[in-house]
Parts: C-alpha cells; structure tokens; sequence
C-alpha cells in the first residue's frame, strides 16, 4: 500500500454524465436541416467516444452517407449543442458524493474528454462539478486527443503530476488504451458507451457503479490518506 494520493483523472461522457440524449437531440437537429431521417438513442450510444466530428459523421453515415459539406455540418452540431448542453443530461448516480469521497481523502482530480473543451465546461459548471477538477483537457485542447497517450499525459504536465501515481477512470475503450499508452493504472465501469464488451476492454479493474471507485482504488494497492 501506498499513502500517497493518487491524481484520478476521469472521462466525462459515459462515466460522469449520461449526455447521450443532448448529443442525440443536436445531431437529430444536423439531421433534420439535411433532411435526413433521425437516429435513435440507442445508435448514438455507440457512436459516441472520438469526438464530435465523428458523432457527426457517424450519424450522417448511419443516415445515407456522408454530406456534402461536412465542415457546415459540424458547425451545425455545435451551433446546437453548445446552446443545449446539460438540457436532458444527468449525472450517473452517486457522482457527486463519490468525488466529494475522493477529494477529502485527498486525492487530485483531473477531467481528460474527447469533448471539446466549451461545452465540457458549461456541463461541468451546470452539475456543480467544476470545482472538483484541478486541471480540464478537452478534445480540442492539444494536438491529439484519447487514445493517443499525450491527451493524458500533457493533462498530467499541465498539473506537474507524476504519471506513476495517476489512474485513469473511463467507460470506453478509448479511456482504457490511452491509460495502457501511458502506463497508466485504468479503472472502468461497466454502465456508458462504447461499442465493445465492457469486460473485453483490458482495464485493471471493471466496475458495476461508480461509487465503487474508492474501492477500486484499494484494489489497486492505494490506501486513503
């Protein structure tokens, strides 16, 4: 055991919020103006993960192929969902006491999304969650985004946090690789988004709901402080 806080960073989408139906409102909204057919919830839940860009492009794929103007089409999304961001979103249960939890064992909290960084912090300010998080990287935020290990590990430079002592907590496989990319201890929950078995994902620890977290932690050989 260890009695050196660890630096938790989270995924926001699918392991603190459940934003889908926002997301599937705006994109129905893209989709309408092209005057395509609407998608369903359930087939937004898989097509989020890799960002906006591809949430829309999944759904004009899903919906008779890509448009012609897809740039116009983003701006679009983002017209809408930036002025409708937390409209229909809610916190999985247990969110907030969790963090509470966690900060007063003393552990550092990051946010590490492949949401872009403005509507990451209107659904962050909306839930009351910003103030838990020491440091945000959104997908926009550098050059590369989940899974690539430098979203994560820049995240961790900005907070002058040492990546040995970090975990990562996430709902898909894109919180998982960027954790294994930069040797970083991952815990996921079963419940979000993704497009795989939960189990089939490779994290160090699969959890049912989230405020199984401290325990997880323990599991991983960190006792509180």
């Amino acid at each position: 055991m260890t009695d050196i806080p660890r630096t938790l960073v989270f995924d926001l989408d699918g392991t603190l919020i459940n934003s889908a139906p926002d997301l599937a409102a705006a994109l129905n909204k893209v989709l309408s103006e092209a005057a395509r057919e609407p998608v369903t919830l359930h087939q937004v839940t898989q097509m989020i993960g890799d960002g906006v860009a591809k949430l829309v492009e999944r759904g004009f794929a899903a919906t008779g192929g890509a448009p012609d103007d897809p740039g116009h089409q983003l701006n679009r999304f983002h017209h809408h969902y930036n002025n409708a961001t937390a409209d229909l979103t809610e916190l999985y249960p247990d969110v907030l006491e969790t963090l509470n939890t966690l900060a007063d064992a003393g552990h550092r909290m990051a946010l590490c999304t492949n949401k872009p960084a403005e509507p990451t912090a209107a659904v962050l300010d909306a839930f009351g969650l910003a103030n838990f998080f020491e440091a945000v990287a959104g997908g926009d935020t550098f050059s590369v985004r989940k899974p690539s290990p430098g979203h994560l590990l820049g995240l961790l430079r900005q907070m002058d946090a040492d990546a040995e002592h970090a975990v990562m907590i996430g709902d898909s496989p894109n919180d998982v690789q960027v954790a294994l990319n930069a040797a970083v201890p991952v815990i996921a929950v079963s419940y979000g988004y993704r497009r795989v078995p939960a189990e089939e994902m490779g994290a160090d620890i699969l959890i049912d709901h989230f405020h199984q977290v401290p325990e997880a932690l323990r599991q991983l050989g960190f006792a509180p402080a």
